[in-house]
Formats: C-alpha cells, sequence, structure tokens
C-alpha cells in the first residue's frame, strides 16, 4: 500500500505533463490554494462539472492524491494497469462498497490525500452540490471512520474544456477552482453509536458540507467576476 507522500514514476510523469499542457492553454486562476498543500492526511471533496475534475486537481496540487474511482474505469486491463499505478481505489457505481471505503481509510491513516466526489458522478446545475444538491454519506463515514478532515473544492469551467478550442495555446480555457476557507471536522465517535446515532452523525456532517459548498460557490463567483452563465 502507498505510503506518505511518495509519488510513483507514472504519477510524477503524467503530472509534469499535464501541468505543461494546462499552463500553456488556460487561464487558471485559485482561491487560497495553501488550504489544500497544508500537511497530513485529509479527503478532497472536489465537485464534478466533468470527467476531467480529478485530472486537473492531481496537476496542481504538489502532494499526490488517491483518487476513488467507479469500477467502469478499471474494467479493461491497461485502465486497470493505470488506475493501480496511480493508486487509485476502485468504487462501485452505486454507493461505496466496504472493500473500498477501508482501502480509503487505511490510505487516509498512512497521513495521504484521498479524493472523493461526493456527488457519486458528474453532476450540473440543481444536481450540483453547489447549488444544495444531496451528497451520498459515504465521505462522511470514511472521515468519521479515519478521523481525517474534509476539504471542500469546487472547480469551475472544465465542463468547457470537453472540445479541442480551450486547449490551443496560449490560454484560451477559463478554470476557477477554489478551496474551502476551512475544514469540515469529523466528531469523535465512541464506536457505541446505534446505526441511526451514526447516521444522524453523516447527516450533519453532510449538511455542514453542503453549505460550504454553497457559501465557497458564491465567494468564487464574486471573487473573480464570473457570469452565472458560465457554470452550467
Amino acid at each position: 500500500m502507498p505510503r506518505g507522500d511518495h509519488k510513483g514514476l507514472l504519477y510524477t510523469l503524467c503530472q509534469l505533463i499535464g501541468r505543461h499542457i494546462m499552463w500553456a492553454s488556460l487561464r487558471v486562476k485559485v482561491l487560497r490554494p495553501q488550504m489544500a498543500e497544508r500537511s497530513g492526511p485529509y479527503i478532497l471533496a472536489l465537485t464534478h462539472l466533468s470527467h476531467l475534475d480529478p485530472f486537473i486537481a492531481s496537476f496542481l496540487l504538489r502532494r499526490p492524491i488517491d483518487w476513488m474511482a467507479r469500477v467502469e474505469f478499471f474494467r479493461y486491463h491497461v485502465f486497470d494497469a493505470f488506475m493501480n499505478a496511480v493508486d487509485a481505489i476502485c468504487v462501485r457505481r452505486f454507493g461505496v462498497s466496504a472493500n473500498a471505503a477501508r482501502q480509503a481509510i487505511q490510505r487516509l491513516r498512512s497521513r495521504r490525500i484521498v479524493g472523493i466526489c461526493p456527488e457519486g458522478g458528474v453532476a450540473q446545475g440543481p444536481n450540483s452540490v453547489m447549488r444544495g444538491a444531496a451528497m451520498k454519506h459515504g465521505i462522511c463515514l470514511i472521515s468519521t471512520r479515519s478521523a481525517a478532515p474534509i476539504l471542500p473544492c469546487i472547480m469551475l469551467g472544465t465542463d468547457k474544456l470537453n472540445c479541442v478550442a480551450p486547449w490551443i495555446p496560449f490560454r484560451r480555457g477559463r478554470l476557477y477552482v477554489a478551496f474551502g476557507s476551512k475544514l469540515v471536522v469529523p466528531p469523535r465517535m465512541s464506536g457505541n453509536e446505534s446505526r441511526a446515532e451514526r447516521r444522524a452523525i453523516w447527516q450533519k456532517m453532510a449538511d455542514d458540507l453542503s453549505r460550504e459548498y454553497q457559501a465557497l460557490f458564491k465567494e468564487t463567483m464574486e471573487t473573480f467576476g464570473i457570469e452565472e452563465g458560465f457554470v452550467p
């Protein structure tokens, strides 16, 4: 199992290539980047307007991120080999399996960053947590079991990057990234809580995280003067 902040060769190579392409092609503005470079374990809770979001987050952060990714990305041998080489964690499409949760908890206890998109898939408009949509509670379960805090992060503009034009040098596409001003810290649990009590704790965490997303979305729009129509 990966430990510490050690990066594998493939992860480092992909990160270097990705950063070069991104900085040559996109105009990137980041709010509070220092929050993401903090030491210690945490869960990076990233919004999901496009399948590109996790890749771009990995290019931006110096520390490696172990992403929880859907089982579909592991289906073919070449993709399975790649996902394992970059320390991704396989997750079933509907819900977080016990094995995936255990792996995520182990990575966090090894002081790594685990990346999760709490919506469970690409989500735009009213389905986005930025606009108050519900999120899956797997992220709260993993946070409480590992005692790792959650750092909310939103990424705007990635839905516009699914075509060639924004990637043509130099700096044609616009990308806005914002990290939360504070962490969502899990409460201490005795381990003797009933199922109902655990669900109530996870719901409270999800509600707190939802408010952070909505406040962060509003702050980002106002800070960078982004037009409402820019975000799907």
